[in-house]
């Protein structure tokens, strides 16, 4: 099982120098990977009673530049999306920034895709956010289309290309893994993903989820991956093992640590910690 880390973008701040040595540390401790949230827009809570979630406080770097960056910095950190809110987004915008960062990273971008939750980006973004999952399924074929084929023409429900393509391609597929639990989004994962991002303990519920994407996924004559994520402010010390080991046990490929809600107060921390994590956890 490949183990990373979740950029800490809620907590390590602006600061470049901060970023580029979080990135470094994580790559020199030994993590396989590093997996950043993606949010455009934060909403200002104060005339949206009862709002839950991020707002205009939260701070997120824009992944793809994010990727840029640390891809000049690092030498076989794989960068992975955790997820992109793809329907929010142009799809041949993606493609093109997807291929770019795939390309200066020499192959090490992975494309964690989901539908999001927040109705306020959708709408400063000019996208409806009620179709935005039947959006997506259209997307992860366009994206592939676009990075295969040197011109293609899609004439789909939501884009349309005709006789174009992007230059420079990619070289390969890019993997596109899911991100959410919805039964519909296991069973898009299963048909249509290169993987799964399960986000909670490795206990009956999420087995019964893995099940689901593997049922889809066999009888689309697929195989996937599963990444599960480890919080560390959420799991006491003492089951970090347990927990790594019944992801294991259920199969799963990779496995992300987050550093983030342990109340580290310099932002330089969150690489200390990773750094002392690894080691415990087999």
């Amino acid at each position: 099982m490949r183990i990373g880390a979740v950029f800490p973008q809620l907590e390590i701040g602006s600061d470049p120098q901060v970023v580029r040595e979080w990135a470094r540390t994580v790559e020199d401790a030994g993590y396989t990977h590093a997996l950043a949230y993606d949010h455009v827009l934060g909403a200002d809570p104060a005339q949206r009673p009862g709002w839950t979630g991020y707002t205009d406080k939260s701070l997120f770097h824009e992944v793809f530049v994010l990727f840029g960056y640390l891809a000049a910095i690092t030498t076989e950190l794989e960068l992975v999306t955790g997820v992109l809110v793809l329907p929010q987004r142009q799809t041949a915008l993606v493609a093109k920034q997807a291929a770019e960062v795939d390309l200066l990273s020499g192959g090490r971008l992975r494309l964690g895709v989901g539908i999001g939750w927040n109705h306020v980006e959708y709408d400063a973004l000019g996208v409806p956010f009620a179709k935005r999952g039947a959006r997506l399924t259209e997307q992860v074929e366009l994206l592939r289309k676009l990075w295969a084929e040197p011109v293609i023409t899609h004439d789909g429900r939501f884009d349309r290309v005709e006789q174009a393509g992007l230059n420079p391609l990619p070289g390969r597929q890019i993997p596109i893994w899911f991100g959410g639990t919805a039964d519909a989004v296991l069973r898009r994962t299963g048909a249509i993903g290169d993987g799964w991002m399960p986000q909670g303990p490795p206990d009956d519920r999420m087995r019964a989820q893995v099940a689901t994407v593997r049922e889809a996924a066999a009888a689309a004559g697929r195989t996937v991956g599963f990444e599960a994520r480890l919080t560390l402010a959420q799991v006491p010390e003492s089951e970090w093992r347990v927990y790594v080991d019944g992801w294991r046990e259920l199969g799963a490929t990779h496995l992300c640590v987050n550093t983030m809600g342990l109340g580290l107060a310099d932002p330089a921390d969150h690489a200390r910690v990773l750094s002392e994590v690894l080691p415990k956890l087999g």
